[in-house]
């Protein structure tokens, strides 16, 4: 099994929506940070990625058809040229500011939560995050300006850096079409799938659970 699509686009620009809808065209599994939970093998490998050692990608995602969000979307460079073939798929929000509040209300809001110290898991998955993110995409995620400035910039690097003709660029409202084209496939007579909003993840998480 080879990668069909690379997905470029950062956490939080409908990457989950993405995973399902990636797995019905392909018929295999999509790449999401879901799959690194409670995987501590993977969570370090990622990390020794963001630190300059990445894995044999081809191997690494054997049984995969595609990524999206991170920590896969953190290292399209080098998983573009090592599926020559695959379609980059960079998904974005409608404004960098739209980006920050959901980022911010979810993924960073969780990251600002205390981790148990005798959660080994918990505190190796963090780790991978924290040195995904210092090293790929900003040291000062924490800071909205900064943040947004970051979303900006890799955004524009895969736009400069991606032919035309391989890159699909994406958001959340444009459904089925654009990702059916360059794939090549027909589009499904369904609507789009439509998962992880803020208010789910927030309840899913627990962040709008009352203190005890």
């Amino acid at each position: 099994m080879s990668l069909r699509v690379v997905g470029a686009g950062l956490g939080r620009t409908g990457t989950h929506s993405l995973k399902l809808a990636l797995e019905q065209l392909l018929g295999g599994p999509c790449y999401h940070m879901v799959e690194v939970f409670g995987k501590p093998d993977s969570a370090r490998t990622w990390e020794a990625a963001a630190l300059g050692d990445p894995p044999d990608w081809e191997a690494f995602l054997a049984d995969y058809r595609a990524t999206v969000d991170w920590p896969a979307a953190a290292f399209w460079r080098g998983l573009s040229d090592a599926f020559p073939d695959a379609v980059v798929l960079l998904s974005t929000r409608s404004s960098a500011e739209a980006w920050w509040k959901s980022a911010s209300d979810t993924i960073f809001s969780v990251l600002a939560r205390p981790v148990a110290e005798d959660d080994t898991g918990g505190l190796i998955e963090l780790s991978m995050v924290y040195a995904m993110l210092g090293n790929t995409f900003t040291p000062d995620w924490r800071q909205p300006e900064a943040a947004m400035a970051a979303y900006e910039a890799h955004n524009a690097a895969v736009r400069a850096s991606v032919a035309p003709g391989r890159l699909v660029d994406w958001q959340p409202g444009d459904g089925w079409e654009p990702i059916c084209s360059a794939l090549g496939v027909d589009v499904p007579d369904e609507p789009f799938p439509h998962v992880n909003s803020t208010a789910e993840f927030r309840s899913f998480t627990g962040l709008d659970a009352a203190p005890a």
